[in-house]
């Protein structure tokens, strides 16, 4: 038995002996030889907390730390107040642990109720729930929440995150339903092709505000279409731009998805992120992940509760739409913290100044020779240039420690946020002057 067991020998020796059993190769005497392991593992030999240190360091060493980045296409680097920081770290919320014993985690089921209401009023709609993975599968979730015996189809916006549609066609495929796809035009969901593909199995359309171009979509037109042809409408959204945007709510939205990363979670290898569901009272019952509820106990005291778990498997066994178990607590907590910290004032700001540093950038990028906006539409805080040299001006930026726009379709699609000052936004663009003139 391996030294990580908790017991000491004489311990062991002794439950060996209550039951019954003289050794624990007799616990597993029904277990065929074939497929016993005879000898130990081939592992390497511990090491001290010293070596591990250094050994991590020299890891982390590899990566390489940008001091500015301008490329955004699903995780934005914006500042992150260092109470937002600080707060999930405190042991009493640095858990895994899903609060089933009410009386317990109070603490915990208020903050996640926290998140909730806020949630709620960024886009305006009736109900949040506690979470899932991230922004690509509450995408997919919300589509299988729309599903019914009679419209099996989904329709998904080609202006939409390239991961994301790839999730949800992962999502479709195991479930058998069809999913067909909307073409673009001018960066955005073309409506008349949209009309066309409305038939009366279409039970959801999911679309992207903005879009994965930054291009601000139309979602009071999208939504009159959907629901004219009684499906639902999706729209996944990018947090930061709800501060100043229309809410998904007045445009007609019947779910709101997105990735909660921009709310105070920073850029890592990967995550970990957070998937943002809301919708309207009568889908309630539908949304995968939990629901907190606020209510009184029998003194009276305001106090929280698992409100809602309808759909998990353990409940709803085969009827279940999703069999999504976690409820992501510790990134909600974090966004929760973020979006209190920052207010609506402090979210505005940084909406606002992403949205205007990024039009600075875009307009002084195509006074330089044979660079080009693609799409003259509205955008917020990502635009995409068609531009020549593309490989040699990344490479470029990357040698003065500046992470450029992302090489998406033979162009770049570029991102700014708040965090990026006019001086370094000047300075890329003498680097790409530079560049194209050499």
């Amino acid at each position: 038995m391996g030294s990580y067991v908790p017991s000491t020998q004489s311990q062991r020796q002794e439950m060996l002996k209550a039951l019954d059993i003289n050794s624990y190769d007799e616990l597993y005497c029904d277990v065929p030889e074939s497929v016993k392991l005879k000898d130990l593992l081939d592992l390497p030999k511990g090491k001290s907390e010293l070596e591990v240190v250094r050994d991590m360091t020299a890891i982390a060493e590899k990566n390489v730390l940008f001091r500015t980045i301008l490329r955004g296409a699903g995780a934005y680097d914006h500042y992150i107040p260092a109470i937002v920081k600080s707060i999930p770290q405190k042991e009493e919320f640095l858990t895994a642990y899903t609060p089933y014993q009410a009386e317990m985690s109070q603490g915990i089921l208020q903050s996640i109720f926290e998140y909730q209401t806020m949630i709620a009023e960024l886009t305006g709609m009736d109900i949040a729930n506690a979470s899932v993975y991230d922004g690509a599968s509450a995408a997919a979730e919300a589509l299988a929440m729309c599903r019914d015996r009679k419209r099996s189809v989904s329709l998904i916006s080609l202006s939409s995150h390239p991961d994301a549609v790839k999730t949800m066609e992962t999502y479709c495929f195991a479930s058998n339903n069809q999913l067909k796809t909307i073409s673009c035009k001018g960066g955005r969901t073309d409506i008349s092709i949209l009309e066309s593909l409305l038939t009366d199995d279409v039970s959801a359309v999911y679309v992207q505000q903005p879009n994965f171009f930054g291009i601000f979509e139309d979602i009071d037109a999208i939504a009159q279409c959907v629901h004219k042809a009684g499906a639902m409408l999706i729209v996944g959204c990018n947090p930061i731009a709800l501060a100043i945007m229309k809410t998904p709510s007045q445009c007609g939205a019947d779910i709101v998805v997105g990735e909660g990363q921009p709310l105070g979670m920073p850029i890592a290898f990967g995550g970990p992120y957070l998937g943002f569901m809301a919708t309207t009272a009568k889908n309630m019952r539908k949304l995968p992940g939990r629901i907190v509820g606020q209510t009184v106990d029998h003194d009276g005291n305001t106090a929280y509760v698992l409100t809602l778990q309808a759909r998990e498997q353990h409940i709803r066994r085969e009827k279940a739409s999703s069999n999504i178990c976690s409820n992501q607590a510790l990134c909600a907590l974090t966004a929760a913290v973020y979006m209190s910290t920052m207010g609506a004032d402090g979210m505005k700001q940084a909406a606002e100044q992403s949205m205007s540093k990024a039009h600075y950038l875009q307009r002084e990028l195509c006074k330089l020779p044979n660079v080009e906006l693609r799409y003259e539409q509205p955008y917020f805080d990502e635009f995409l240039l068609d531009m020549p040299k593309i490989d040699q001006i990344l490479s470029s930026l990357e040698r003065k420690g500046i992470l450029g726009g992302l090489p998406f379709d033979d162009g770049v699609l570029w991102c700014v946020t708040e965090k990026v000052g006019k001086d370094m936004l000047d300075l890329v663009v003498a680097t790409c002057k530079e560049v194209l003139q050499a």
